[in-house]
């Protein structure tokens, strides 16, 4: 029977949300327990961590892992990333830390860009992309402050460089020639990916069907209750592919479609013993403070589906229409997204400035603002390293 006339298993609401949050690991506060180790699992299990540039708070990726990893330090996503090498850098939807493990998944489009380098960072000459690697082959790892450009050209997009070097970096580096060895901030060494591995042979790029398979079972066990869209997000040229084998495990019976108040017409199947398993209950006394670009937040559709909740970043929006605020962080509390606060750190005089507090939800304000601001304490003393 194919998929999408396949009886759904019907569920509350509040259940759906309880196991997209078990599968987020947001249900208990330490799920990954600490150090370098922690972060390693942390990323094998939700797939990626976003890295993003704003850094009014913290940038996202630290941000994310903290919010899993009470006891995070930035030194442990160091150690991981270029000591350990157990994480590397690639373009999932958006720029990531992704398992060295699942390397072989993003080979294939790391070929791909090296038959055609996309137009999104300008071209770089071949005389460009020779003269860098060659620095490196014979030098070692750099960044772009170890290269001189004699000659700066126009740009082609607003976050594209003038420096053909940079560019050739960039090409270099979707191409899986290079990888990102080590990054202090938003500074990025570049080293020969083979090298940094310690390879003798790259991995063997993963099938199509591999690939595809991977994109479903990493949704779920990050997201437990998948859509098409939740497993597909910004990618879809995938979706015909992906729908194919959903049903046939639909037809296997390894997955079931499932379907709970408000989901509508869009489609959602789980693994039947995710269902048949016993109730893991939400810590109701848990508070969150999420990045808008954790991956509970990021895909803002389904966020609206299972939380009743629309989150707006407003940070490219003018200031006088902005509604919660430039870089408005949403509370989780338990299984309720109950406020969103627009946050910044002023790092001058060590204090977490609250430039905006925006109640949400259906729950009391007075019985969560104790808990919550207890909750921005504990995310101070994170900001500012203390």
């Amino acid at each position: 029977m194919p998929a999408r006339t396949a009886k759904p298993h019907s569920i509350a609401k509040s259940e759906a949300r309880r196991l997209w949050l078990e599968a987020q690991r947001l249900n208990v506060a330490a799920p990954f327990g600490a150090g370098p180790e922690a972060t390693r699992e942390a990323v094998e299990h939700l797939g990626y961590v976003q890295i993003d540039t704003i850094n009014v708070i913290e940038r996202s990726h630290h941000h994310i892992l903290f919010t899993r990893i009470p006891g995070y330090r930035r030194e442990d996503l160091h150690q991981a990333q270029t000591i350990d090498k157990s994480l590397f850098e690639y373009w999932t939807h958006a720029l990531s830390y992704v398992p060295t493990r699942d390397f072989r998944f993003y080979a294939a489009a790391m070929r791909a860009h090296r038959k055609k380098p996309e137009d999104w960072f300008g071209a770089a000459s071949r005389k460009d992309q020779k003269r860098v690697l060659k620095m490196i082959r014979e030098s070692g790892a750099l960044t772009i402050r170890d290269i001189e450009d004699d000659v700066l050209v126009d740009k082609v997009h607003p976050w594209a460089s003038r420096k053909p070097s940079k560019r050739a970096l960039q090409i270099a580096f979707y191409g899986g020639i290079l990888t990102i060895s080590e990054r202090v901030g938003m500074l990025k060494t570049y080293e020969l990916a083979e090298r940094h591995f310690g390879w003798e042979a790259p991995p063997k790029p993963a099938s199509d069907r591999q690939y595809l398979d991977y994109l479903i079972d990493r949704g779920l066990r990050a997201q437990g209750i998948v859509s098409l869209d939740s497993l597909c997000h910004l990618e879809a040229r995938s979706k015909p592919g992906v729908r194919k084998l959903i049903e046939g495990r639909v037809r296997r019976k390894t997955l079931v479609p499932v379907a709970f108040e408000g989901s509508g017409k869009t489609e959602h199947w789980a693994a039947p013993e995710l269902l048949d398993a016993p109730e893991a209950p939400v810590d109701d006394g848990l508070v969150h403070i999420l990045s808008p670009f954790d991956p509970l937040i990021i895909q803002r559709k389904r966020l609206k589906l299972f939380f009743d909740y629309d989150h707006i970043f407003e940070a490219y929006v003018p200031k006088e229409k902005r509604k919660l605020g430039y870089f408005a962080l949403p509370v989780l509390v338990g299984d309720e997204i109950v406020a969103a606060l627009d946050l910044k750190t002023d790092r001058a005089n060590r204090k977490l400035l609250i430039q905006k507090w925006t109640w949400i939800g259906k729950g009391a304000a007075k019985l969560h603002k104790k808990p919550v601001e207890e909750a921005l304490q504990r995310f101070e003393r994170f900001q500012l390293g203390m």
